[in-house]
């Protein structure tokens, strides 16, 4: 695979984005500067008729890539540890996961991670909560001689991947087992999966070798606004209500912004660096990168809406599958009309586990 940074992902590429450069590891902890205000582009919520024929030819162009499981509101849920995750696994989960990851490819930069990594120490790789796999095969294929590992609550994941590549099912809220550690531990889109952050983010310093890498990414599902556009909206009312039910299961879905908080107050990282992003709810900001990531992130929002909102509003806040449904229908109305300007922080951050001392 050609490409002009050593972890550019084989996601589909457009040239024209900006890729945030990653600091090199003698740096001090970095100041973090949050991103501009996102322009509207007029034009595009003008044609907000046209926006099926949009997402249709978006999608198009992208490229797709044993166990008893559950059933729930016409979904598939996850088997082992049941309730502990509250989304859907079946296939139409499965596609638009592999969505969010082009999506989280492209925020930053079209790479996979941004921690500093050295290449020559990279021997051992896990990828927490993993998917459908698809962060920890392009992984394989970046770097063939090390040995990646990816674990999830569900074995969704392919039979045919790189022969450095291996899945294992595990909930990892739960005790980290064995003596082999890690060069680089990856966790991305865990917001509202898990129940104790601190716990979480403390193992994976514990389970770094002096000198690996940490990368958390994630993203907080308060929506916010530049403009004012989502105030009194049913996307706000979802968010709102999505969160309240995140906390009744015990879950925080605001994680994004608190990750170099969590990193710095519970593990023994050092060079830490926070990168943010923002990520459009559809295609109505004028930068080009931008509208890419907000057609990117509709489509997801759109096919994933009914699934993230089931069980947790049924489950969580006791609301009948036909009120979910209703609201539903009213968000993914506002979402395609292009007037509801919204967007989610999206954050990264990484740190280093101190070598040993000589």
């Amino acid at each position: 695979m050609s490409s002009p940074s050593p972890h550019a992902s084989a996601s589909p590429r457009n040239e024209s984005q900006d890729s945030p450069a990653a600091p090199t590891a003698t740096e001090p902890v970095a100041a973090t500067i949050e991103p501009a205000a996102i322009d509207v582009d007029d034009e595009a919520s003008e044609n907000a008729s046209t926006i099926d024929d949009q997402m249709s030819s978006y999608t198009a162009s992208l490229t797709s890539s044993v166990v008893d499981y559950p059933t729930e509101y016409g979904r598939r849920y996850h088997a082992f540890r049941a309730g502990a995750y509250n989304f859907p696994n079946d296939e139409d989960e499965m596609d638009r996961l592999d969505l969010v990851h082009t999506l989280m490819v492209k925020t930053i930069g079209n790479k996979l991670f941004l921690a500093p990594i050295n290449q020559a120490k990279l021997h051992r790789v896990l990828d927490v909560g993993t998917g459908t796999g698809i962060w920890s095969i392009e992984m394989g294929d970046l770097f063939p001689e090390a040995e990646i590992i990816g674990n999830d609550l569900s074995a969704i994941q392919p039979k045919w991947v790189p022969p450095n590549v291996k899945f294992e099912i595990d909930d990892v809220e739960s005790e980290w087992v064995g003596q082999n550690k890690y060069d680089f531990i990856f966790s991305r889109y865990l917001s509202g999966s898990l129940a104790d952050w601190p716990t979480y983010v403390n193992r994976v310093s514990q389970n770094l070798n002096p000198g690996g890498w940490a990368e958390f990414q994630d993203w907080s599902f308060m929506l916010q606004s530049d403009d004012g556009t989502l105030k009194d909206t049913a996307i706000q009312r979802w968010a709102d209500t999505f969160m309240d039910a995140c906390k009744v299961f015990g879950r925080d879905a605001q994680i994004g912004p608190k990750l170099k908080d969590l990193v710095q107050d519970n593990t023994d990282l050092i060079n830490v660096h926070h990168v943010p992003f923002k990520i459009p709810n559809g295609p109505w900001p004028k930068d080009v990168h931008l509208r890419d990531l907000g057609m990117c992130n509709l489509i997801q929002l759109l096919e994933g809406l009914e699934g993230f909102s089931l069980k947790l509003l049924c489950g969580g806040l006791a609301w009948t599958k036909e009120e979910v449904l209703v609201l539903c229908s009213q968000v993914r109305e506002e979402l395609k009309s292009g007037k509801v300007h919204a967007w989610y922080h999206y954050d990264v951050v990484y740190g280093q586990k101190p070598e040993k001392e000589e």
